[in-house]
């Protein structure tokens, strides 16, 4: 089956950055599995702003998820319009690469859980909603749906960034994202890096530099941490949580998936209103 040409989604650019930007002090303190997150897990939640689950998902299921994700890519669903390629693929004629090799140009897939079952029954995993129920306050429902790759030695940065900038929905709304490892996620190929109890400083002015991200001098300003994963484990973190992944300038994939959930009924706010938070304009705020 023919697949579409989908490089025109490439979804910006990206350049070269402080290398102390993504500078750590530890790594992430975890818990074994889905099963031992209880009152004392959830309170570190608050605090920290971050959870992260050393086995979440079985090694099944993380297969069945990449086997879903090339389903996707190789064109079995030709409705799925949601492939992102690296400025890299600009260079090559990807549609001539097997699926193995073009799966290296790929940057994101984005609004796949109405086209592949594997992928959709995955965010709606019995134990994950149970865990994220107490952390939105109400029944977790799915709102964005993506998978971020960082293919080898070209898979770009992510600069440090709240999500809630991105999202058009109420600031005091709780909203959380799961960050799943379908490969093992390294400090070499870009894994997580966040900055513990930043959510509880509120909402930071985003720029358009690099992407729509944190200024790099207000960026990384603490104790951060790496969240290494192996495949199958998972990050959940607070919307208001600073982080950013840096360049995978390593021989090895590193890919994930990333849900975001909130109460099923919270209000949506305008674009306007969200600007008026996160955007710099009218604030005498440079970069």
């Amino acid at each position: 089956m023919a697949v579409p040409d989908q490089r025109l989604m490439d979804d910006g650019g990206h350049g070269a950055y402080r290398e102390d930007l993504y500078a750590f002090e530890g790594l992430a303190t975890t818990v074994p599995s889905l099963a031992d997150i209880g009152p004392e897990a959830y309170g570190f939640f608050a605090q920290n702003g971050y959870l992260a689950v050393e086995r979440a998902f079985t090694p099944q299921e993380v297969e069945g998820a990449l086997n879903g994700l090339m389903s996707l890519l190789a064109g079995d669903n030709p409705d799925f319009r949601g492939v992102m390629y690296e400025k890299a693929s600009a260079e090559i004629d990807v549609s001539a690469l097997n699926l193995n090799a073009k799966q290296d140009y790929v940057r994101k897939f984005m609004h796949f859980v109405d086209y592949d079952a594997t992928l959709r029954d995955l965010s709606r995993h019995a134990s994950l909603l149970r865990v994220l129920e107490p952390m939105v306050g109400g029944k977790p429902a799915l709102f964005q749906d993506m998978a971020l790759l960082k293919p080898p030695r070209i898979g770009r940065e992510k600069p440090w960034h709240q999500d809630h900038a991105y999202f058009n929905l109420k600031l005091d709304a709780p909203v959380v994202g799961v960050w799943i490892a379908l490969d093992e996620a390294t400090v070499d190929n870009g894994c997580m890096i966040v900055l513990p109890g930043s959510h509880l400083q509120g909402p930071m002015i985003h720029f358009r530099r690099r992407d729509w991200q944190i200024c790099d001098k207000d960026a990384n300003q603490g104790a951060a941490v790496a969240v290494p994963l192996k495949p199958g484990g998972a990050l959940f973190f607070a919307s208001l949580l600073h982080h950013g992944t840096p360049v995978n300038h390593s021989p090895r994939r590193r890919r994930a998936l990333q849900f975001h959930y909130c109460a099923e009924e919270v209000r949506k706010i305008s674009q306007d209103e969200r600007m008026a938070v996160f955007g710099a304009e009218g604030k005498d705020a440079t970069c």
